[in-house]
């Protein structure tokens, strides 16, 4: 297979949380003409593919992964069409598509849920679900312990067609609004084969899987076991979690994506603790790449980084899979706010606190884009957008946050809206007689903006514009082998080289330490804060080529 077919092997991904890019008819919420009128920003900045979010009709309980009709476009974003022109005008630009499949659960709203909860509970048409009698002596407990990721009891129990409370339960592992399918059905299997083919055939070049480690349960829906019980071989099991059956859905969604020429391509959202366990969902016959989510939630530590790394391609190498790194997505809290300290619930960062994050969020991007594999950047993540921590409760709408009673804040405050401009009523988020963007943007924002950042070759966005462009123009960063250089890793500084053969070697020196490093020898290539006397500064990642 020529390395063309395989691009997701060392791809710049750009994801795209459609609600939040760009607003196109002024409603204050992003939409898919918005996100058109952008392609030029996206291919300036250099990057391989766009990753969108749920653009399916959605009651947008949970930020549209809640999908009501998996073969057609929301209203809110716009329409098939849009979404073909959309397909179009990327791959005009060299850019490939990837959308975002939800197969764990649905909607309430979907066709399959609509019709079983308008026949009795355990009829045909809820086994497309998990319908479950409950405990108790009239079934009035739930079947088992299962909590909801979002907080609470994951068992919702049904109601008769007089509204009168029944013995039954239906499962949902996320919000109410998110039956869990049963994939044991096969209108579910067709649903999401029919799904698959669908957008393929439009020219869609991959797809995300959401809670890829879902979709099956185990058998008898046993209770979760409490991870102090000795009898518990592996404390991180659940029942309804990572099930041997699940790759079999995969093996079969393989052949569909092998079906296609060029052959179309998945990654596995999978929350799993260990990295041979992500492996296995990349063998040959599987999926192609899976979210390395370790990054996401390492300290600034370079001794940490460094494990991270070197266990995540190994594990990936066992099945000849690349890796993919990740340091921003939509349902975690922004890295300069991460990096930049401790920050207790509602507490605003402050100032210096911010500007360590966002130098500490550089040398990041700068690290990930120099390894083996894939890089995925989330919207505003090149701009060095902070976590909103002080929306006011009334905006807010990630059901997290209501499930736990505001105990827990939820995913709002990454969302928030891009900033394309100085100024304007949504800074450039939406026309400017359009209405204010659907979660308040910072003030002080604007300074952040595209147009302020274009114009200044030192910010953020410059620099990360440099770092993919280099990378693209060094074979080394693009096919060569990690090699580490284990004199110079310590006191929290990873270093390691891309080699290749006959091409020059790039070195890649990230400081997470206290003291600048040594002078390193060869061409600066680029690097995410300015040298000193070509010493790498606290919190800078550099990049040299060496010849020979």
């Amino acid at each position: 297979m020529t390395e063309r077919l395989e691009w997701w092997r060392n791809a710049v991904v750009y994801q795209v949380y459609p609600k939040s890019f760009a607003d196109g008819n002024g409603d204050g919420v992003g939409d898919l003409p918005g996100a058109i009128s952008r392609l030029d920003y996206l291919q300036a900045l250099g990057v391989d593919a766009v990753w969108f979010s749920p653009i399916f009709p959605s009651p947008q309980c949970d930020g549209g992964y809640d999908v009501s009709d998996y073969r057609n476009v929301d209203p809110l974003f716009g329409s098939i069409a849009d979404a073909e022109r959309f397909i179009r005008e990327a791959h005009a630009r060299d850019i490939r598509v990837i959308l975002d499949v939800v197969p764990n659960h649905s909607s309430i709203e979907h066709p399959f849920f609509v019709e079983a909860i308008g026949t009795p509970p355990g009829s045909a048409a809820w086994q497309r679900f998990h319908c479950v009698q409950g405990k108790g002596e009239h079934g009035e407990l739930p079947p088992n312990n299962w909590q909801s990721i979002f907080g609470g009891v994951a068992w919702t129990q049904i109601r008769d067609a007089s509204g009168a409370l029944t013995g039954w339960w239906y499962l949902h592992l996320f919000d109410s609004g998110q039956p869990d399918l049963n994939w044991n059905h096969p209108d579910v299997v067709k649903e999401f084969d029919d799904t698959l083919r669908f957008w393929f055939d439009r020219g869609v070049d991959g797809i995300r899987i959401d809670v890829a480690q879902g979709m099956v349960k185990e058998a008898g829906y046993p209770d979760v076991k409490d991870a102090n019980d000795a009898t518990l071989l592996d404390p991180h099991a659940r029942p309804y979690f990572d099930q041997p059956e699940v790759h079999d859905i995969y093996r079969r969604w393989r052949r569909i994506a092998d079906s296609y020429d060029p052959p179309r391509v998945f990654v596995a959202e999978a929350w799993l603790d260990t990295p041979e366990k992500r492996a296995r969902y990349l063998r040959a016959d599987e999926l192609h790449t899976g979210f390395n989510f370790d990054l996401l939630t390492a300290e600034w530590n370079g001794e940490a980084w460094k494990r991270i790394i070197t266990d995540s391609m190994a594990a990936d190498a066992l099945v000849g899979a690349p890796t993919t790194w990740v340091t921003e997505n939509h349902d975690v809290r922004r890295s300069p706010t991460r990096y930049g300290g401790r920050v207790v619930l509602r507490q605003v960062a402050t100032t210096e606190h911010l500007a360590l994050g966002r130098r500490r969020a550089r040398a990041a991007m700068y690290t990930i884009l120099a390894l083996p594999g894939t890089t995925y950047l989330f919207n505003g993540q090149e701009l060095g957008l902070e976590e909103v921590i002080d929306l006011d409760d009334s905006q807010r709408q990630d059901p997290h946050f209501r499930r736990t009673n505001g105990e827990h804040l939820g995913r709002d405050g990454c969302r928030v809206p891009m900033p394309w401009t100085r100024g304007g009523v949504s800074l450039g988020f939406g026309p400017s007689t359009g209405s204010p963007a659907w979660l308040t943007q910072p003030t002080t924002w604007g300074e952040l903006s595209v147009e302020v950042q274009e114009s200044d070759p030192s910010s953020s966005l410059a620099r990360v514009r440099k770092a993919i462009a280099v990378r693209r123009a060094h074979h080394a960063l693009l096919s060569g082998v990690l090699e580490w250089d284990d004199v110079r890793c310590r006191d929290g500084v990873v270093v390691f080289k891309r080699v290749l053969a006959n091409h020059p070697t790039v070195v890649c020196v990230a400081n997470m330490g206290d003291g600048p490093t040594p002078t390193v020898r060869g061409t600066l290539l680029c690097a995410s804060s300015e040298l000193v006397d070509g010493m790498v500064p606290p919190d800078t990642t550099a990049w040299f080529a060496q010849d020979g």
